[in-house]
């Protein structure tokens, strides 16, 4: 069974910066491309950021492009994103997902994991 559970989320400040992780489970995780998709408030969800299986590519949204860093361990099961330059519209729910590096289209996923709160005060 498919375990995603996000953590690292809270409030910051305008500017600010919090490192997100998720812990995976339930599969192998070093053969899969990972994402980060979040769910702003009153919206669907929106990919964020995509790496492959051993961390060599990675893509990211033009929305956090140049503030946001997708990376992995694989020896750890884990996915991290660092996030810099916090604005008051990076407000989300943050999930992990476990898919494939070319999806960019999130109308109909359902994450698996609780998502972790991050909130951006102005």
């Amino acid at each position: 069974q498919v375990q995603l559970v996000e953590s690292g989320g809270g409030l910051v400040q305008s500017g600010g910066s919090l490192k997100l992780s998720c812990a995976a489970s339930g599969f192998p995780f070093s053969i899969y491309e990972m994402s980060w998709v979040r769910r702003r408030p009153g919206k669907g969800l929106e990919w964020v950021s995509s790496i492959t299986t051993l961390g060599a590519s990675t893509s990211y949204s033009d929305s956090v492009k140049g503030r946001f860093t997708i990376s992995r361990d694989n020896a750890k099961n884990t996915l991290l994103l660092q996030m810099n330059a916090l604005k008051p519209e990076d407000t989300a729910v943050y999930y992990c997902a476990k898919e494939p590096w070319s999806r960019r289209d999130y109308g109909d996923y359902r994450p698996p994991g609780q998502g972790t709160q991050v909130t951006v005060s102005s």
